[in-house]
């Protein structure tokens, strides 16, 4: 017989033979019958397995306990109780694994999030992260899906560079070199030569101006893959290892960027509410009671454009007290980020043309010589979740703000030389795929939005 997975078995008519794997969420019952609820991981949703002790011993059955890994043969019945249509009528029993209730630490319910962060191993067992691993699934399926159905082309940049595409010098050093006894040259400083790749390389923070290579030899790419930062953060928000989606299109200019940005997250989100009801209901019903409106008003909005100069000052003339003063010229912060989204416009909102000293080098110069036509995706809960701009077609102008910022085109050489041979106008953005899963899934730390987190003291599982 074959096995049949529980998602496909709450939906099949009762009245035929059944085989069930799975780990045991709860045990009850009495001296006649035993209740068994058995999950296998493909739905939030449990099959009841009931066990009539005129067929089975408590011998046999002492070893169910919750954690347990069990198969079981039986009947698909009716269910004459509540909250299920077919339940299990067992003729037979396997026990694959044990788990002792003396030192499974799943035994209870009402586990806090930050318990479960000191047992990831074993988290994903629980309702809460078999939700959030689904979700992030369908997520992952989705923005494949988006990108194939639009004619872009899926390319794999690397994750081992010699570049810092966001200038922020906080990345992770890849070596081969004896740590005791690093060598060193006549100034002092490292002699990378006889390291593996014969120069200082770093995990990348970015896949973006590889990303634009391909899109000025194939039109229109999208990467999608793990990205590090070492920085030395602890907030809800930031993790050291993450996953970035980054789309680059020859010919875009801001407003098509803006455009598809907007298009690609309502495609997300409504593919989440389409296909993830039952895990998005529990975390709607068990952590945020407004996630699944809230996700419904994002498909339903046309999200607000306005310049980030405008948006200054609205927050200026807010009379709303922030932890950071906000004048023109500031990076913004989350809490004004939110401030717009939130309480102001009530809607997503993209803030565009941002100071260019705040900016990434790549951006596109505006006329006026302060700003560039950057753009960013503010949600509410989130701030900021989506990042990008027209990049700079212009080697001149190009070459100048790199000479402004002190970074040296030396490293940078073939990318400058996408703006000697055929330079086009182009745009990209990045979502960060964490960031992304927070809003879907109402979660309120992105460490719990991914199977193993990296952060700073922290590479345990």
């Amino acid at each position: 017989m074959e096995r049949i997975k529980v998602c496909e078995l709450l939906n099949k008519e009762a009245g035929i033979e059944v085989q069930v794997k799975g780990w045991v969420r709860t045990k009850r019952g009495n001296k006649n019958i035993t209740f068994v609820a058995l999950n296998d991981g493909s739905t939030v949703n449990n099959i009841q397995i009931v066990f009539d002790m005129n067929n089975f011993t408590e011998e046999q059955l002492k070893d169910v306990t919750t954690g347990a890994c069990l198969c079981v043969e039986g009947s698909l019945v009716a269910s004459v109780g509540s909250g299920q249509k077919v339940e299990i009528h067992a003729g037979s029993l396997l026990i694959y694994g044990t788990a002792s209730p003396d030192t499974y630490p799943l035994q209870k319910k009402g586990h806090s999030l930050e318990f479960l962060r000191e047992i990831g191993h074993l988290r994903p067992r629980t309702n809460t992260f078999g939700c959030v691993l689904r979700i992030r699934h369908a997520m992952a399926f989705a923005i494949h899906k988006f990108f194939n159905d639009k004619g872009f082309f899926y390319l794999h940049t690397p994750l081992i560079t010699a570049s810092d595409a966001e200038g922020a010098g906080a990345m992770f050093q890849v070596t081969t070199l004896d740590l005791n006894n690093v060598p060193k040259s006549a100034d002092g400083k490292v002699d990378y030569t006889n390291d593996f790749f014969g120069k200082a390389t770093n995990l990348t923070v970015s896949g973006q101006l590889e990303g634009e290579l391909g899109a000025l030899a194939l039109g229109q790419i999208y990467t999608f893959g793990p990205t590090f930062r070492a920085e030395n953060s602890n907030t809800p928000r930031h993790l050291s290892e993450f996953w970035m989606i980054e789309p680059e299109m020859a010919f875009y200019e801001i407003k098509d960027n803006m455009d598809l940005a907007e298009e690609f997250i309502k495609y997300l989100v409504k593919y989440a509410l389409d296909n993830c009801a039952d895990d998005l209901k529990f975390l709607n019903d068990m952590f945020d009671k407004e996630l699944i409106e809230r996700l419904q008003s994002v498909v339903e909005t046309q999200f607000v454009r306005l310049p980030y100069t405008e948006g200054v000052e609205i927050l200026m003339k807010s009379g709303q007290k922030f932890e950071y003063p906000v004048s023109w010229g500031t990076d913004l912060q989350s809490e004004h980020e939110r401030y717009l989204v939130e309480k102001h416009f009530k809607k997503p909102v993209i803030l565009t043309d941002y100071p260019k000293d705040i900016k990434a080098f790549y951006m596109k110069q505006n006329d006026d010589g302060r700003t560039v036509r950057a753009m960013d995706v503010l949600f509410p809960k989130i701030g900021e979740i989506i990042g990008g701009s027209q990049r700079e077609e212009s080697l001149e102008k190009l070459e100048n703000r790199i000479k402004e910022l002190n970074m040296g085109t030396e490293s940078l050489w073939w990318y400058l030389d996408t703006r000697r041979f055929g330079s086009a106008p182009h745009s990209g953005f990045g979502l960060g795929f964490e960031r992304l899963l927070l809003f879907v899934t109402g979660m309120a730390n992105i460490r719990d939005v991914i199977p193993f987190p990296r952060s700073p003291k922290n590479a345990e599982f």
